[in-house]
């Protein structure tokens, strides 16, 4: 084993994927044991096995009545609620149950994504109610909602639920159906929250649950930064929708907006700490085109010196835009400068932003194994890291 390279170990796990699984298993990551018509996997976790092309994606396996069902916290199936719920538009319904119910009252009628913005708690009230005539945004809210109750309620490393998963796949659908047909006026807004919702959903549900499954420690693999391309999906329906039109209801999120969007330095470190500009190679002299590290450095230190109360979604996304071009090549790569980045960058927003920090519990430190593994020799680099000479001075 120890002789092995990068190369043979891809190899090996690349000969015992199934290509023939269901879609259920390569939605859920996992190898498929090709049984018919339902596999193991689908069958131990309560879904019906989706190998033929009719059936939906993550479907609960409903008994002989056909009736959809909703679901226990243990897991088991139960009969909708007699006191029906609905959300539901032109081609689409869904009853909601007891546990769906309870968490619109517990969370929905709140902001879940900063909860001290009084901005994004009138935002999300409005799109609780626009959740019950657009079921893709109903599915979408009710899974951000159940990832939230699993940061609230589970240890390190705990596994989606059914439920989350369910949600999570139904909307997906739903608005890619949606996507493909005329949208009108009304439409917009629940189309951006939706994909918002979606965006936080990719980025807090990563693969892996130990730092040693993990990216950047893991084989690289299609999934290598998936909430990357999540979010820049979410982005390209800016023009589609946009939520600065004048009815918008996301129009009251312009400063957040302005500063997403806000103009890096094209020259020089000014408000970068001397260390990290260091350890970039940056000087006075430098610009985004000479440094792949330049704009992702400036915008990580905008947040630096801030108190994690202060830090906002806004300045967390600022980091998100410069993650392009050269600095993105080099983060897929493993460039050890650019994953200290993202490090640093997850080690200040997971202390504000309970999504991100689902994520960095298990990145974070497979980062800092992997910079120790393969990079021990970079003495600038290790000096950020837990333990190292300026890891104090940067908690």
């Amino acid at each position: 084993m120890a002789s092995a390279g990068p190369r043979e170990v891809r190899e090996r796990r690349t000969l015992r994927r199934s290509r023939f699984g269901c879609r259920n298993c390569k939605l859920r990551k996992l190898k498929c044991d090709e049984g018919k018509p339902h596999c193991n996997r689908c069958s131990s976790f309560g879904v019906l096995c989706n190998f033929m092309s009719n059936i939906p994606d993550l479907q609960p396996i409903a008994p002989e009545t056909g009736r959809r069902l909703a679901v226990r916290e243990t897991g088991e199936l139960q009969p909708p609620v007699t006191s029906a719920v609905w959300t539901a538009d032109e081609s689409t319904s869904y009853q909601l149950n007891a546990k769906c119910q309870d968490f619109i009252t517990r969370y929905l009628g709140r902001s879940l994504i900063t909860p001290d913005d009084p901005n994004m708690i009138h935002v999300n009230r409005k799109l609780l109610k626009l959740a019950f005539a657009h079921p893709f945004l109903m599915h979408a809210s009710l899974a951000v909602a159940l990832t939230y109750d699993r940061h609230l309620n589970s240890s390190f490393g705990c596994r989606r639920s059914l439920e989350e998963c369910y949600h999570w796949s139904q909307s997906t659908a739903l608005l890619s159906k949606r996507l493909r047909e005329p949208i009108e006026a009304k439409d917009k807004d629940p189309i951006w929250g939706t994909a918002a919702a979606l965006t936080i959903l990719a980025f807090s549900s990563p693969d892996a649950y130990t730092p040693e499954e993990s990216w950047p420690m893991k084989i690289s693999g299609h999934s290598d930064l998936d909430w990357l391309r999540m979010s820049k999906g979410k982005m390209s329906l800016w023009h589609i929708v946009n939520p600065l039109r004048s009815e918008s209801l996301f129009r009251v999120m312009a400063a957040t907006f302005a500063l997403m969007h806000s103009p890096l330095p094209e020259r020089g470190i000014d408000g970068i700490p001397r260390a990290l500009a260091a350890v970039c190679l940056l000087k006075v002299s430098s610009t985004v085109k000479d440094n792949p590290y330049f704009h992702a450095a400036h915008a990580l230190s905008q947040t630096l010196d801030l108190p994690d109360s202060e830090v906002t979604t806004g300045q967390i996304q600022l980091f998100w835009r410069s993650i392009n071009g050269a600095f993105e090549d080099m983060l897929r790569k493993r460039d050890p400068v650019a994953l200290l980045l993202l490090y640093l960058w997850y080690r200040k927003a997971s202390r504000s932003i309970w999504w991100i920090e689902l994520r960095a519990r298990v990145e974070s430190p497979s980062i800092c194994s992997y910079l120790r593994l393969y990079h021990n020799g970079n003495v600038a680099v290790q000096a950020f890291l837990p333990g190292g000479a300026l890891a104090d001075s940067w908690n």
